[in-house]
This record gives structure tokens, sequence and C-alpha cells, in this order.
């Protein structure tokens, strides 16, 4: 079973590209982040002549995340972390599919920092941190994937040094990567790529995707059980490439049947 994240970037926009995408590579789940469109805009008729359901949580303009599957019912469990207010920003979304509960996420940027939306990004985080451990304690088979905005090493991105400043490499984002980690789940790239450079995000200016200018901020997490199962875990780079695509690149992991 394929599972992706992809942060789109516009699914309205790059609709054109998340089709080819979708029926060149045939993921079985994907998550999808940066909707930017509200839901009754949603293309949903598209993604279902592509051979996928779907479940979403829109907002205008901004955030935006949903879950697609071509191999079953998606029986969605939540769409805000607990915590969160009615007028929370459209930021995660969790489904029960073919056996495995999917958490997909958008983790705020944060920038710039400090000011306030440095700190929602850690509140956010922090809510994301207690809600992944009741998962964890749960028990279930649970991964999640999405955009974290966050690269939890200096082998994350190309020349840390420039990043210091950054939300995304700022080391109260880093530490809080390292809390959530550290309850129990795997980085599934880092299993398996553990000293190789591999990037999901290149800024569309200064040529940063042919210089491989890059980050890594798109992760799946996965708990205990999942572990055994991983198989794969890649980056398609080809789609960064092609014409009005998003900033990052798509993002999947493999698990053996269960």
């Amino acid at each position: 079973m394929k599972i992706a994240t992809y942060n789109v970037n516009g699914v309205n926009g790059r609709l054109p590209v998340l089709l080819r995408w979708l029926e060149q590579r045939q993921p079985e789940i994907v998550c999808l982040q940066e909707l930017k469109a509200p839901d009754e805009r949603f293309p949903i008729d598209a993604i279902r002549r592509a051979g996928y359901d779907a479940i979403w949580h829109g907002q205008p303009r901004w955030n935006g995340v949903a879950i697609l599957s071509r191999i079953g019912e998606i029986h969605e469990t939540r769409r805000r972390l607990p915590g969160e207010g009615e007028d929370a920003q459209s930021r995660y979304l969790e489904a029960a599919v073919n056996g495995v509960l999917i958490a997909g996420l958008y983790l705020p940027n944060g920038n710039p920092r400090p000011g306030p939306k440095f700190d929602y990004k850690m509140l956010w985080f922090e809510r994301l941190i207690a809600h992944a451990r009741e998962l964890l304690d749960s028990g279930l088979p649970v991964i999640l994937a999405g955009d974290f905005n966050v690269m939890p090493t200096e082998r994350d991105v190309y020349k840390p040094e420039r990043w210091v400043d950054d939300a995304l490499f700022a080391p109260e984002a880093r530490e809080a990567w390292f809390r959530l980690v550290g309850q129990g789940w795997t980085d599934a790239v880092r299993h398996l790529h553990p000293d190789e450079t591999v990037y999901t995000f290149w800024k569309y200016f200064r040529n940063a995707f042919v210089r491989n200018a890059g980050l890594r901020i798109d992760h799946f997490l996965l708990s205990p059980g999942l572990v055994d199962r991983l198989v794969r875990a890649e980056v398609d780079l080809e789609p960064r490439g092609w014409d009005k695509t998003s900033d990052h690149a798509p993002a999947w992991i493999e698990l053996a049947a269960g």
C-alpha cells in the first residue's frame, strides 16, 4: 500500500499537475495540504474521475487539507485538533482507511519569528504532541503525514547557517519535533535513508530546484506497529520540475500487507 503526502500549493491552480501525478504514480492514499480553497470549491468531480474518493477541510485563500483514497472507504474520525475552537484554521484531518488511521496535517509556518505567528505555530505543535500521545496510547496503526514545516536536523536543509532565524529551523520547533518523535514514532524517510540528502521543498526563485537547494519539511511518522511493514520511503522529484507546479514534491511510503 502506497501512501503519499503532497502540499499542492493551491489544489485548483495546480489541478493538472496533481491529476498527472496521480495517474503516473497511482498511490492508494494521499494526504494533501495547502488546498487554498473553500469546501465548495474542492475539485471532487475531477478527483473522482481520477479514481479517488476524498474528504477535505477547506478554507478560503489559505491552508486546507484533504485525504484521498482509491482502495476503500474513508471513515473520518477528526477534522481539527483537540483544544482548537470552531474558528480554527483548516490544518488537520484524520480518518481510518484500509485498516490504518491516517492523520493528515499542515503545521503552521510560524514566520516571522518572534511574533504571534510563531506563537501560534508552537501552540499548534503542543496540541499535536498531546493528541499524538493519545493516538499512540490507542495501540492503533497510525500514520502522521503532511507538511510539518520543520527541518529536524542540519542534514534536512541546504546551507543551514542561512536558516538560523527562520521559524522552520528554530530551536523551539526542532525541540518540539523531537519530543513528538520521542513518544515512539518513527521518521519513515530517515529510518530507510539515515545518511542521505533528501529534500521535499525548493523555493521558486534563485533556481533552487536545479541547484537542489532544498528543505525536508514533509514527513511521515509511523506508530510502532507499522515500522516492520515499511518497505520504501521516497520523494518524487519529477513533478517539482513540471510547468506551473507546487514548490513541494510529493513524498510517499510503501507498506507491506499487514
